[in-house]
């Protein structure tokens, strides 16, 4: 059996979401993270305790919060709407800024690691020898990090692919456009069409078994950071 034109949708929906939300989590989290490795703040425990946030919250509580802020009465989605832009609720905009959020932990905690045992004496030659903060962080903490940031890259990129509650309920079922694979999956499901769901969740298990061996391979290879 082949898989339906909605399920093909979904799948790419699906990788879609998962690549956006991974790169753009990837230029932003990297900032924050340098600062957690390397600040002495007081609030640094604080910053470290919401990133992580999201690995013990229930994703439909933090989908709830967000449907509430980006929705047309929410603080975000009301200012939008009365700029003429449109709330971002049910949209593939929302749904992405909530994989984002959801995914946080997976993308930040890697490169803390990474950025934390990244440069030392080399970064105090560099900067003996003139060399500015930027171009120390790109000639030497960047290369010096490149599997911190391939390890982070495929954690937030796996466990985008399998997210469920909050993207239900920031997105809702919308095909073509919100449902990913794993709301398709639970819609066969509740159809009883076993073998629907069976082939997408196929997919979806061997698609994130291969880049969880990978993630392994590299830590049993290199030692660089550990899997939460």
């Amino acid at each position: 059996m082949e898989l339906s034109s909605a399920d093909v949708m979904a799948l790419w929906i699906t990788l879609k979401l998962a690549l956006i939300s991974t790169l753009a989590l990837l230029l932003l989290c990297a900032p924050l993270a340098w600062w957690l490795a390397h600040t002495a703040c007081r609030a640094k425990v604080l910053v470290e305790a919401l990133v992580a946030l999201p690995l013990v919250l229930p994703p439909t509580v933090m989908g709830f919060y967000l449907l509430v802020l980006l929705g047309p009465r929410g603080v975000v989605g009301g200012f939008l709407e009365s700029v003429g832009i449109g709330h971002l609720a049910f949209s593939f905009t929302g749904l992405v800024i909530g994989s984002m959020l959801f995914s946080l932990p997976f993308v930040v905690q890697p490169l803390q690691n990474a950025f934390a045992t990244a440069g030392g004496r080399v970064l105090e030659v560099a900067a003996t020898l003139k060399a500015s903060p930027f171009d120390r962080f790109v000639s030497i903490v960047l290369p010096l990090s490149r599997r911190g940031f391939l390890t982070a890259a495929v954690l937030s990129f796996a466990h985008s692919l399998g997210e469920f509650g909050m993207i239900l309920m920031i997105g809702g079922n919308i095909p073509g456009r919100t449902q990913v694979a794993s709301i398709a999956i639970y819609d066969h499901v509740e159809a009883m069409d076993y073998s629907a769901a069976h082939q997408l969740s196929v997919i979806l298990v061997g698609a994130s078994f291969i880049l969880l061996l990978l993630v392994f391979a590299l830590n049993r290879r290199f030692k660089v950071v550990s899997v939460v």
